[in-house]
């Protein structure tokens, strides 16, 4: 097997640019530098992810246009290698660290320089029922309202590491079933409905141990989804300890407050606990 993932032949690197170094970095660039760039297993190389997550466009989509740039960047900083991640983003493996600014510019020039890698915006989702014909209810667009929601590149920062997931059906393209938040697209007489879990984990460093989510109750309606992510983001917010993520309060407290937050949220529907 190692055979087949030989090391690519050093490259000249490039010059040092120490006009993005330092004290004078652009804050934009240093956001990068901490979300979007690795550490390598090769001296003097990174790993840097080409984030998909963008307003306006689908996780993981990309244009043609879009293609054709990215292949060029992995010729131009990643000796001709790029890989696709299976939370829908870009990676190129092979970026020789002294290459990092001249990276970032031309990334953030092709629109794929977002520091949000591993923020809630960072989300994974499945194409659901736009696309798909096994899906019971739609994903994009649950999507695109809880980027919408979630814009604001200080508040992601402020709320930190988060895995959001989205599944239009149980067979799980979308892995809700294993993100810090998990949503379920479901099918009722007809009708989308979204259901929440909190606390699962992939097994990944940052989630710790392997774990499916909790259901936080009864599903939601499409237009109530939004803010009871909201709800559950400020719950955490209320709830944490110094330095404790997302998935470590929900694991700490429980489902319950999480439930308890979302459920004075609902607008078209009513969980049983808060039914007359």
């Amino acid at each position: 097997m190692a055979a087949h993932f030989v090391d690519p032949a050093p490259a000249h690197a490039r010059p040092h640019d120490p006009a993005v170094h330092g004290a004078d970095a652009p804050r934009a660039y240093l956001r990068w530098l901490e979300r979007n760039v690795q550490a390598h297993r090769v001296d003097g190389y990174r790993a840097v992810t080409l984030s998909l997550k963008r307003a306006g466009m689908a996780p993981g989509d990309l244009t043609a246009v879009q293609m054709d740039r990215a292949a060029q960047l992995a010729d131009d900083f990643s000796h001709g290698e790029l890989r696709v991640t299976h939370d829908q983003n870009l990676l190129l493996p092979w970026v020789a660290q002294v290459d990092l600014p001249a990276l970032w510019r031309a990334a953030r020039q092709a629109g794929f320089a977002t520091p949000n890698i591993g923020l809630l915006s960072d989300m994974i989702a499945c194409p659901g029922g736009d696309y798909c014909a096994l899906a019971h209810a739609r994903s994009i667009p649950v999507a695109a309202a809880i980027a919408e929601r979630f814009a604001d590149l200080d508040s992601l920062y402020d709320i930190g590491d988060i895995d959001l997931h989205l599944s239009g059906c149980m067979n799980s393209c979308g892995h809700h079933h294993s993100g810090h938040i998990g949503i379920l697209g479901v099918d009722k007489d007809g009708t989308e409905w979204y259901q929440i879990t909190v606390g699962g984990s992939d097994g990944s460093t940052a989630g710790g141990p392997a774990k499916p989510g909790r259901v936080i109750g009864p599903a939601f309606a499409a237009d109530e989804v939004p803010d009871a992510i909201e709800a559950l983001v400020e719950t955490y917010r209320a709830q944490r300890q110094r330095g404790e993520r997302f998935v470590d309060t929900a694991r700490r407290i429980g489902v319950e407050p999480f439930r308890h937050a979302a459920d004075a949220v609902r607008t078209q529907t009513r969980a049983p606990a808060l039914a007359a």
